[in-house]
């Protein structure tokens, strides 16, 4: 059985711009890391507020 399949080359990376990884990533950090800072103050003022 012959299938007329094409598998696209990982080397193709069409929707990738590689200019500036260590910025998005360095963001991305810094991001995730201020999200979880208020997270988690959020959370412990919730507690403090419910613990009246």
């Amino acid at each position: 059985m012959d299938t007329n399949v094409r598998t696209p080359d990982p080397r193709e990376h069409v929707n990738e711009e590689p200019r500036n990884d260590l910025g998005d990533l360095v963001t991305g950090f810094f991001g995730m890391t201020t999200f979880m800072f208020v997270v988690f103050f959020g959370m412990v003022i919730i507690k403090f507020l419910m613990s009246e």
